[in-house]
């Protein structure tokens, strides 16, 4: 049985260069054996980080000494749509069997469904590599924290649709039981192979070895720590292996920023060590350049799990490769009313979020502003210095300014007890006979419930959202989640508007059913937020702002990222480029210098790269900006690249 390894934490830790480094080392350490390398996170880089086109396909990469790994950065829309067309006739004989619906309005609606529902793609595409027999080593590079937590708890979400397929399928042995008489078993054979290979999937999953990343970083660190306490409360608990401490300043010769980085490094590794003794604690050397290539990442990986000296290589890049010209620039205010702000984790959007918020506050205090996060994984609490619930509360003792962490998955929950409610309500009429076919109907619609629609749970906080940003003199900010589930988010809206209409055309044909009539209405409900947010992200109501660092990684995911943004016909009005370093590069320290060049070579050309209408230069302050203090500090100077 292979041996499964993950790699978690927040966003922009460097998940993907730790893991990759780690599966480059034990593939030249075995070289008889196979290696496997998968990336789950909807915004991949693996092949920014190999310098090679890798795609859903596995591909084999050389390394030195006839060593290779294989590599793979999963599509798990594509996974899953192929693991259920596999069964597609059974599946849908399964429902029809049991439900309301036509085949070809089951057809239609799963149709719908799948591109929500496709993160269980990544789930297959584990436990086939599992399986298969192939690797003796599978290293899998996750998403973002927040989304990570849903990838271990997608064997719960899979038992959820094998359960209403079972009961959809089991409808005459139910009305058998009631009114007497024997029913054949008629529960599809492929359920009973789902469910084994759901528990194989558990199985791999509570032997599996895990690796937290983090920086020093006070928000990574405290994120970091959040994530260590939430994997230990799965069911099973993950079991932390190690923690990688990353980016940390070992040599910091006479430069006081890179003291002060490297005073922050002891003092986590000391938290470290005190909090979690029986993890095994890496250190990851920030070299002040990324790393790329096999060669790199090689080095990377003896230095920080073979814990030697490296000799790093950096890139070759012009001696004094000098920022492009830049204007003083004052920070923008919030004009739309709702205003979005994206991009990959671990760049600054919280920050980013907040400083709007809180400039937006100063130079025009008749508007009260709101921040509220949809990420999983929020870190508002850090950047204000308090805590932040689902209900606004002011912060920074402004009675104008609010913040607010929408708990997507309650509001969901809370949608569907509605739901549940109306429909009990509905099949309490007490007639023979007619009473236990609705009953069975409500289970069955109960257990749907479970399943469907895909992606509700974070559009319900946009709806909640909505209903703020209706007050002219209030501006939201919403600080969404990294860029590969903000994306999915997104688009989440049309494909509601399409199940909606599926939904409600299928259910006006039993309009006669009071049952069919409740759902009926809030479905209807639902399909008119969802052309509300639709229209909204279309017109001139909602700005979308996006943020990066001036580093080739995240350079790349945000031209990716703003390509998405088009084809959705969302139009991105700024791009702020976040912790950026104003010296030329040509200072005493080494490491400083190294991180100037490298930051110069990704902001030239940017502007014209990214087809933006304004970018924004953020400077670096040495530290994440928290309180009235540090947002006062982040917003008194920012640049605008020419």
């Amino acid at each position: 049985m292979a041996e499964l390894v993950f790699f978690v934490g927040k966003g922009g830790v460097g998940k993907t260069t730790v893991s990759s480094a780690y599966a480059v080392r034990t593939a030249l350490g075995q070289p008889k054996e196979r290696v496997l390398l998968i990336s789950t996170d909807p915004a991949h880089s693996l092949s920014d980080v190999f310098e090679t086109r890798i795609g859903d396909a596995a591909k084999g990469i050389s390394l030195v000494q006839r060593a290779r790994i294989t590599a793979r950065e999963i599509n798990s829309e594509r996974v899953f749509r192929s693991f259920i067309d596999e069964h597609k006739r059974e599946l849908t004989e399964a429902v029809e069997r049991g439900s309301l619906f036509t085949a070809d309005e089951i057809s239609a609606l799963l149709e719908t469904a799948l591109p929500g529902m496709s993160e269980m793609g990544a789930l297959l595409a584990i436990h086939d590599a599992v399986e298969s027999r192939k690797y003796s080593t599978i290293v899998v590079d996750t998403a973002p924290f927040g989304h990570t937590l849903r990838l271990f708890g997608l064997p719960e979400q899979f038992a959820k649709l094998l359960n209403f397929l079972e009961l959809a399928a089991e409808r005459d042995q139910v009305l058998a039981q009631h009114f007497g008489g024997k029913a054949a078993k008629t529960r599809p054979g492929f359920v009973d192979e789902w469910r084994k290979d759901l528990e194989e999937i558990k199985q791999a999953f509570g032997s599996a070895q895990m690796f937290l990343v983090t920086t020093a970083e006070e928000f990574a660190l405290n994120e970091s720590l959040r994530c260590i306490r939430a994997l230990q409360a799965i069911d099973p608990p993950a079991k932390l292996s190690g923690i990688v401490l990353n980016r940390i300043i070992k040599r910091p010769g006479h430069c006081g920023v890179c003291a002060s980085k490297a005073q922050a490094g002891k003092k986590a590794q000391s938290l470290l060590r005190k909090a979690y003794k029986k993890a095994t604690l890496y250190i990851g050397e920030d070299p002040g350049f990324p790393i790329q290539g096999a060669m790199q990442l090689q080095e990377f990986g003896d230095s920080v799990f073979g814990k030697k000296k490296a000799q790093w290589h950096p890139p070759k890049l012009p001696a004094a490769n000098r920022v492009p010209d830049l204007t003083p620039a004052e920070w923008p205010t919030l004009d739309a009313p709702l205003t979005m702000v994206l991009g990959k984790g671990g760049v600054g959007k919280t920050t980013v979020s907040a400083a709007l918020g809180y400039r937006s506050r100063r130079t025009s205090p008749d508007d009260d502003v709101e921040i509220c996060s949809v990420d999983p994984a929020p870190s508002l609490d850090d950047v204000f210095l308090t805590e932040v619930t689902e209900r606004p509360r002011p912060v920074l003792g402004d009675r104008g300014f609010y913040a607010s962490e929408l708990d997507s998955v309650a509001l969901y929950r809370n949608w569907v007890g509605e739901m549940r409610h109306e429909i009990d309500s509905a099949t309490s009429v007490q007639r023979s006979g007619v009473q236990v076919d609705l009953s069975y109907e409500r289970q069955l619609f109960s257990e749907l419930l479970e399943i469907v629609p895909p992606g509700l749970d974070e559009v319900l906080a946009i709806f909640r959202i909505m209903e703020v940003e209706g007050d002219a003199s209030r501006k939201v900010i919403i600080d969404m989640a990294p860029t590969g589930h903000a994306l999915e988010l997104l688009r989440t809206p049309e494909r509601i508007l399409v199940w909606s209409r599926l939904l409600l055309k299928s259910l006006a044909s039993h309009r006669k059913l009071a049952l069919a009539r409740e759902a009926a209405v809030k479905i209807a409900e639902l399909e008119v937020r969802a052309r509300e947010l639709s229209n909204a992200l279309a017109g001139t109501e909602v700005a979308v702002y996006a943020v990066m660092l001036p580093e080739a990684l995240p350079d790349r995911e945000t031209e990716r990222l703003l390509h998405e943004l088009r084809t959705l016909h969302i139009a991105p009005e700024m791009v702020f480029v976040n912790r950026v370093s104003l010296s030329s590069g040509t200072g005493n320290c080494m490491q400083c210098g190294r991180a100037a060049n490298s930051q110069a070579g990704v902001l030239r050309g940017l502007k014209q790269r990214l087809r933006a209408k304004a970018v924004y230069v953020i400077p670096d302050l040495g530290h994440g900006p928290s309180g009235k203090r540090g947002l006062r500090e982040i917003t008194r100077e920012i640049w605008q690249l020419s």
